[in-house]
């Protein structure tokens, strides 16, 4: 028996002096849509050279259906994948920055509003509010079309 607490007791030591090193160590990844974090005419001028859509997601701090979007549609699989490959995206709180220019000239009024715009800065299409991610890959799908 005291072999036996002798064993556990260096086995307990051994952890703490290395750390826990020997355990495998959960690896936190991104996932979902990736924003572009430049300036407004720095994305323009990336959907010009990628020849890329861009879509803009107008929202508030404080805006509750665009804080669902944020964890629940654009941290989905198959959004980040669809919309990553085609767009240049952009995320913008239309309170700070260049937001309250960008709302004037896209008329936006409401969030979120989800504004689909060509590289030459002319608006393709927009909805609003909360989208389930497969709803939000349609809309993406539409405006493609559209282009």
């Amino acid at each position: 028996m005291k072999t036996y607490v002798i064993s556990i007791a260096i086995t307990v030591i051994a952890f703490i002096l290395l750390g826990f090193k020997t355990l495998p160590e959960k690896i936190k990844t991104e996932e979902g849509i990736q924003f572009f974090t430049g300036t407004w005419q720095q994305a323009l001028d990336k959907a010009k050279k990628e020849n890329k859509l861009i879509f803009l997601d107008a929202y508030a701090s404080w805006c509750g259906p665009c804080k669902m979007m944020k964890h629940k549609t654009f941290t989905d699989k198959a959004v980040a994948d669809f919309y990553n490959q085609n767009f240049i995206n952009v995320a913008v709180d239309m309170e700070k920055g260049e937001g309250p220019a960008l709302a004037s000239k896209f008329s936006v009024n409401s969030y979120p509003s989800l504004v689909y715009i060509r590289p030459d800065g002319s608006t393709i299409g927009k909805a609003v509010g909360f989208h389930k991610p497969k709803d939000f890959i349609n809309l993406g799908e539409k405006v493609i079309n559209i282009k």
